[in-house]
């Protein structure tokens, strides 16, 4: 638990980050500053599986898959110290499994392999949310487990959207998977390994792995079985040492953390405090705070 000087250390800090976890109670938002851990509570109660932050913007949009709907809502609202001030608007998808933002086009999938975006009839409403449109199909394929950019981590594989619809890109039985940026190539998370996207999918590491996350920085982790692994900076993935004994569910990067969240309902942040700026290792931050059936974690 923090101190009483850390958290006036938290009150005093403005540079802080939200952190949307998708759970079976609904879209639970916490506050973070570097390393310690704030407010949080449930900004919207549904039964969540995953969670999207809209990127590159300044007033990010927030969409949340559920089993009644897509839920979208402005993530500057989604205040962790008043979570129920937050808006979300229902789209009309129906039941989601996933949800992704590429740009600011909205993406969604169900677990019958249906994939849609959501094209909007002007520039989104006033509130944050997507405004008047309709959802347009993409393809079909098998389960739809993950969306991340164009990616697509289905059962039968990774799919990329292309202008004539979805492209099969190759592996099986895709649980997760990291669009990348810049010099960091796309992730998947199989159920054989973790595979990394070069001259073809090439497996970093064997096992099954369900969860993966990559930043523009170079940071990169994946979840195997409960067991979080985090690259370094010679290339070499090595399992992260946790200050819990608990299975991670889920794993995202902020500006410089990176979040996990394990089923048993703890947060975990990892931040970079050296003075020169570069990632180093070091131990994990964590805090008990009750989320069950954790289907997807994004930060705002």
């Amino acid at each position: 638990m923090p101190t009483i000087d850390e958290k006036r250390v938290y009150t005093e800090n403005t540079a802080t980050e939200t952190v949307f976890v998708a759970t079976s109670v609904g879209v639970v938002s916490v506050s973070v500053s570097d390393d310690l851990v704030g407010g949080f509570g449930v900004a919207h109660r549904c039964s969540a599986r995953d969670v999207a932050v809209e990127r590159g913007t300044a007033d990010p949009r927030l969409a949340a898959a559920a089993d009644d709907d897509v839920f979208v809502a402005a993530a500057a609202e989604s205040d962790p110290d008043a979570p129920e001030a937050a808006t979300f608007a229902e789209t009309g998808f129906g039941s989601a499994s996933a949800v992704g933002f590429d740009g600011a086009t909205l993406y969604a999938a169900d677990d019958e392999g249906r994939v849609a975006r959501f094209e909007a009839a002007g520039e989104g409403a006033a509130d944050g949310t997507l405004g008047d449109g309709e959802w347009e199909t993409v393809g079909t394929v098998g389960a739809v487990r993950a969306v991340d950019s164009d990616l697509v981590a289905a059962e039968d594989g990774v799919y990329r959207v292309t202008d004539d619809g979805l492209s099969a890109v190759g592996l099986d039985d895709a649980r997760d998977v990291a669009a990348g940026a810049s010099s960091v190539a796309p992730l998947a998370a199989t159920g054989t390994g973790l595979f990394e996207l070069g001259n073809g999918w090439m497996k970093a590491l064997s096992g099954a792995f369900d969860a993966v996350a990559a930043s523009a920085d170079g940071r990169e982790h994946a979840v195997s079985e409960g067991d979080l692994f985090a690259r370094g900076a010679d290339g070499e993935w090595a399992a992260a040492s946790l200050p819990v004994e608990e299975s991670v569910a889920a794993v995202a990067h902020g500006v410089t953390a990176t979040y996990a969240v394990t089923d048993a309902g703890t947060f975990l942040v990892g931040a970079d405090r050296s003075a020169e700026g570069e990632r180093e290792a070091r131990g994990w931050r964590h805090q008990v705070i009750g989320l069950r059936d954790v289907g997807g974690v994004a930060v705002a």
